[in-house]
C-alpha cells in the first residue's frame, strides 16, 4: 500500500468529521465491525442516510471493507474503523480555522444530542455518583498550556481505565460493561461569563461582606 503523507490523512480525516453522523459512524466503526444497516439501528437513523455517510468514510479512507454476507436477496457489507476520529495538538494545529470550527460544531452537537437524551430519559442523574462540574478559571499561556496537557493525561488514563475494565469484565462469568460520557472541554471564556473561581491577584484585598459565588458547579 502506498504511505499516505500526513497532510493527506489530517485533510480527509477532517472533512469525514465536518458531519455530526459521520463522528458518530466512525466512533461506532472503531469500537467494532459493523454494517450499515446494523449502525442505522443503533443510531435510529435512516437506514439511505447512515450508507450514504458510510460511503463517503469509505471513499475518504476511513473505514475498510472487512466481509459481506448475502441477506435476503442482497448483499450485506461490513466495515471497520482504520483511523481514530482524534486529531493530535500538531495535527489540529495545521487545520484551517473553518475546518477546526466545523469539526467543533459536530462534536458539541453530540455532546448536546446525548446529554439532553440522557436528561429526557432521567438516566443523567440516576447514578448519585455521577460528576458535573463548570469552572471559569484565570490563566496565563503557561496556564493554559498545562491545564491542556493535563486534559490530554487525564484522557490516556481513562482510555487505560476503560482497557481494564473491559479486562476484569472478560475475566468473570457476569462480567458487563456500560456506556459512559466522558466530555472534556477548555476554551476562551465570553466576556458574558464574569464569574471567576480564580482568586484575586496582586494585592487587592477581598471586599467585607460579598457574598460572591464562585462558578463552579458540581453535583
Amino acid at each position: 500500500m502506498k504511505r499516505e503523507t500526513a497532510s493527506a490523512v489530517d485533510s480527509r480525516l477532517a472533512k469525514a468529521l465536518a458531519h455530526p453522523l459521520r463522528v458518530q459512524l466512525l466512533a461506532a466503526l472503531n469500537e467494532g465491525v459493523a454494517s450499515p444497516n446494523e449502525l442505522a439501528k443503533k443510531l435510529d437513523e435512516p437506514l439511505t442516510n447512515v450508507s450514504y455517510h458510510v460511503r463517503m468514510l469509505h471513499d475518504l479512507g476511513c473505514i475498510e471493507l472487512v466481509d459481506t454476507e448475502p441477506r435476503r436477496g442482497a448483499l450485506e457489507h461490513y466495515y471497520r474503523a482504520i483511523v481514530r476520529p482524534f486529531f493530535g495538538d500538531r495535527d489540529w494545529k495545521r487545520l484551517p480555522k473553518n475546518a477546526r470550527g466545523s469539526i467543533s460544531d459536530a462534536v458539541l452537537q453530540l455532546v448536546w444530542d446525548d446529554a439532553a437524551e440522557a436528561i429526557k430519559s432521567g438516566l443523567y442523574d440516576e447514578r448519585d455518583d455521577r460528576h458535573l462540574s463548570r469552572s471559569v478559571l484565570a490563566m496565563d499561556e503557561k496556564g493554559w498550556e498545562d491545564l491542556n496537557h493535563l486534559l490530554v493525561e487525564t484522557l490516556d488514563r481513562a482510555m487505560q481505565i476503560q482497557a481494564d475494565s473491559a479486562s476484569r469484565a472478560s475475566k468473570e462469568d457476569d462480567g458487563e460493561t456500560f456506556c459512559v460520557n466522558l466530555v472534556m472541554m477548555t476554551h476562551p471564556t465570553p466576556s458574558s461569563a464574569k464569574e471567576t473561581t480564580a482568586p484575586a491577584s496582586g494585592t487587592r484585598k477581598k471586599r467585607r461582606g460579598s457574598g460572591k459565588k464562585t462558578a463552579t458547579a458540581k453535583a
